[in-house]
């Protein structure tokens, strides 16, 4: 545990009707491509949001009632909690590694990594570790791999429980083109997939996900065991790699000749459906775009993890024009950083060099509601609508004399909050909630002392 870090054990005890006040911001839709003032964006300044039995119960400018824990946190920004569609556990201790593209980065860095995660020791400081960090990045929700091992994704899910995130995870599944320590077996694995499964899916705010590391390090028989096992419950997720790197894309061309494309490898066995969500997807060709659309499945854009492996440059207003979701994620490993901030930023980056401009609203949205949409959540999280569950994240709006003389000259709402977005990271973080319940908070952040 971090010094900032609330553990199950050390949080603070839910009110049963708790009050934040701040500028509160979130989506009632998808903003539309390149527009600076949009009706999908909710912003409403100094107002309270209030949080009763770890549910969002409504809106409003005026103070609330005593019966009321209140938190004054006016002058600061309140956003719903970040959903990471695709980030590796065991890759914290990796992070920031020199020199390679991704099929060498994952031999020489990634694998020995996720060997250690055999031990069961090893995985469960790894889990706390890693869930603890992305809290203090603001991030309270997540789609994640752990390694091979089943212990690993026990070890996983009981972290996650034990503090009442959204956490989407499962076995990695890989029986070949792996090293010893990291392969399994088709039959050991569906055995060990179908017990995760009837253990942990469904089960607090878990989900299970069936995990294709990628098409390369599973035999056909291991695909199609993984395809089986979606179409026997149609409630579980899928979660693997596509068309990240181009060396990567001629591989899997060799290893499955039959399939028109990397794509095709997947859908061929019954991976693609509205759970999937396919990380990178930059060589998708016109055709690949079609499909996922087609079987309601989406891409976790990763545009720090691209950049950093040279691996390419995602083309999302394609993917917006063939109809599916796109979501944002960290990547880390291969990300070099958990702050969906520092990943907007080179997400805007990505975009920019291709000509367009990501504005602030079509990025936080990615973030927040459209990847609650995309993972069939938003009844539960993305948005500050009535009912969903109170994952709530509360930010300064500058940190640092740079950041502050810029934001004391922005105009309007979207240059404002897109100074924000591109200035900002973890260290803006002064609070996190996953449902209700204070998991963070940042030393001497505290709310704005009442008024004598």
């Amino acid at each position: 545990m971090t010094m900032t870090s609330l553990t199950a054990s050390t949080a603070a005890a839910r009110p049963s009707r708790l009050a934040l006040r701040g500028d509160l911001l979130d989506f009632t839709g998808p903003p539309a491509w390149g527009g600076l003032d949009d009706p999908a964006v909710r912003f409403r300044p100094d107002h309270w949001l209030l949080i009763e039995d770890g549910r969002v119960a409504g809106v409003q400018a005026e103070a609330p009632d005593a019966s009321w824990t209140c938190e004054d946190h006016r002058g600061r920004l309140i956003l719903p909690g970040f959903i990471d569609t695709h980030v590796h556990c065991p890759q914290l201790d990796v992070i920031a590694s020199y020199g390679t593209e991704l099929l060498d980065w994952l031999n020489t860095y990634t694998f020995p990594a996720e060997r250690r995660y055999a031990d069961p020791a090893v995985a469960r400081a790894g889990a706390e570790r890693f869930l603890d960090a992305l809290l203090a990045h603001g991030t309270t929700s997540a789609m994640v791999f752990p390694t091979v091992h089943k212990v690993a994704a026990e070890t996983l899910f009981e972290a996650g429980r034990a503090r009442g995130m959204r956490l989407l995870t499962g076995k990695v599944l890989m029986d070949r083109h792996a090293p010893d320590g990291l392969r399994d077996d088709v039959e050991q694995a569906r055995r060990d997939c179908e017990d995760l499964i009837s253990r942990f899916h469904g089960q607090d705010r878990l989900g299970y996900a069936v995990t294709v590391r990628f098409a390369p390090t599973s035999t056909p028989a291991q695909l199609a065991m993984a395809g089986a096992l979606c179409r026997q419950d149609a409630s579980l997720y899928m979660q693997t790699h596509v068309a990240e790197n181009r060396a990567e894309v001629e591989w899997v061309a060799k290893l499955f000749p039959e399939a028109r494309s990397y794509l095709d490898v997947y859908d061929r066995v019954g991976l693609l459906h509205e759970r999937a969500v396919l990380a990178h997807g930059i060589w998708l060709d016109a055709q690949d775009r079609a499909v996922v659309a087609e079987r309601g499945a989406q891409v976790a854009f990763c545009p720090s993890s691209n950049l950093f492996l040279g691996s390419g440059l995602f083309d999302w207003v394609a993917a917006r024009e063939a109809g599916f979701t796109v979501s944002l994620a960290s990547d880390v490993g291969g990300g070099t950083s958990l702050s969906t901030q520092r990943t907007l930023g080179d997400a805007y980056k990505v975009q920019a060099l291709a000509g367009r401009r990501l504005t602030a609203w079509a990025g936080l949205h990615a973030a927040t509601l459209g990847a609650a949409q995309g993972l069939g959540l938003s009844h539960e999280i993305g948005h500050f609508g009535v009912g969903t569950l109170a994952d709530v994240c509360i930010w300064d709006w500058a940190c640092g004399p740079v950041a502050e003389a810029r934001f004391a000259v922005a105009r309007e709402l979207h240059e404002k909050v897109f100074a924000w977005m591109t200035l900002s990271d973890e260290r803006n973080l002064a609070a996190a909630y996953v449902a209700g319940v204070a998991r963070y908070r940042r030393p001497g952040a505290a709310p704005v002392p009442p008024h004598p």
